[in-house]
């Protein structure tokens, strides 16, 4: 019976994950701002930004494993809802927390079970799971009975998140192989026997 060999990534250092919910961080408390922003009827500048926080999972997934993309989406989620709270209102934090989080262990899921076919798959149809998700748990939560044409909102946002998330196919490209260069997958070596003397 053949075993699966077990993935093998690469170490994340205390700084390399600081430097990563930092940056989650940042594209999520930039984009509950911008999101109350309109740019017309259809759309706001948050769905310009928010798909950015994909890029940056799919990166960390592809390099350190979902393990701990996974420690950097939570992490990122505490930051990004306690600096929201300041910036936004709660019922936006609230919102973009609960969406931040399910969209993102969503991405990491469909991403880690599709990492050996082709380089694109992955992250394209992460992200595209992500940020239907997002979408329509953010705007739902946000925006339902405000008033607010939140509807055509949610629809101009995926819409533009979409077109986003493939156009971020170019930069992960850039990126995978240096950044984001997977270690091998090799299986664990067995220690070697320790050496005995040699009875005569």
């Amino acid at each position: 019976m053949n075993r699966a060999v077990p993935r093998r990534y690469a170490p994340m250092s205390p700084g390399q994950f600081a430097l990563a919910v930092l940056a989650m961080g940042v594209v999520v408390v930039g984009s509950n701002v911008l999101v109350q922003v309109p740019l017309n009827d259809w759309l706001t500048w948050g769905g310009l930004s928010y798909p950015m926080a994909f890029l940056v999972t799919d990166l960390l997934n592809r390099r350190f494993g979902p393990r701990a993309a996974r420690r950097v989406a939570w992490c990122g989620f505490a930051l990004a809802l306690a600096v929201s709270m300041w910036v936004a209102s709660p019922r936006i934090a609230l919102a973009s927390g609960l969406a931040y989080l399910c969209a993102q262990l969503i991405d990491i899921k469909v991403f880690d079970r599709l990492r050996d076919q082709r380089w694109w798959r992955a992250p394209l149809l992460a992200g595209t799971a992500g940020a239907v998700f997002d979408t329509a748990v953010f705007f739902s939560v946000a925006f339902a009975g405000s008033g607010l044409p939140w509807l055509t909102w949610l629809l101009g946002d995926l819409a533009i998140k979409l077109a986003v998330n493939l156009a971020m196919l170019a930069p992960f490209r850039a990126l995978m192989w240096n950044l984001a260069r997977p270690a091998e997958a090799r299986p664990v070596e067995a220690r070697p026997a320790e050496a005995r003397p040699v009875e005569r």
